[in-house]
């Protein structure tokens, strides 16, 4: 029984870990690619603004899904060791 909580645990923790990661590489990956592109003082205003109306509806509905989906595990495999 305590074996499959640790499984559980694992998987959650793997998963929650893998899905913060890529999102970061994602934010990352545009910043170097604005880098490349030369930045203006105009330009950095106008990803400045897409950042924050974007980040809002993709990149936080996206950390809270993974978060939830690791506190729910995470409260199944409490429950798993403590019945």
């Amino acid at each position: 029984m305590s074996m499959a909580v640790y499984v559980i645990i694992g998987f959650v923790f793997v998963a929650t870990l893998v899905g913060t990661i890529l999102i970061g590489k994602s934010e990352n990956d545009k910043i170097k690619k604005y880098e490349q592109e030369g930045v203006t003082a105009k330009d950095e205003l106008e990803r400045s603004w897409e950042y924050e109306t974007s980040s809002l509806k993709k990149n936080v509905p996206s950390l809270f899904i993974i978060y939830s989906i690791a506190i729910v595990g995470s409260l199944i495999a409490l429950a798993l060791y403590i019945f």
